[in-house]
């Protein structure tokens, strides 16, 4: 399985505020882009995965939404995650 608990408190820890700490909206963040890494490499391979497609779209939303949430919250945070994550608007 490409993301394992050891692999899931590791970003939860240098993302989130603790590696208990799941909830943050940063650690989500995190979680979410790994795993749309993961599916944008699978469907390169496999371009007729229209679920995994409907998947990655999915993953998507939910990262912007939250990404949204924390700039309407706080800015300084929302900056700081697309610079460390390496993500643009």
């Amino acid at each position: 399985m490409y993301l394992t608990t050891e692999k899931k408190n590791e970003i939860f820890e240098k993302y989130g505020k603790a590696e208990s700490d799941t909830g943050s909206a940063e650690g989500q963040i995190a979680l979410f882009t790994y795993r749309i890494k993961h599916l944008t490499g699978h469907l390169k391979s496999n371009k007729k995965d229209l679920f995994t497609q409907r998947s990655l779209i999915r993953l998507v939303g939910k990262r912007r939404k939250l990404l949204d949430y924390l700039k309407e919250k706080d800015i300084e945070r929302y900056r700081i995650i697309i610079k460390t994550l390496g993500l643009r608007k």
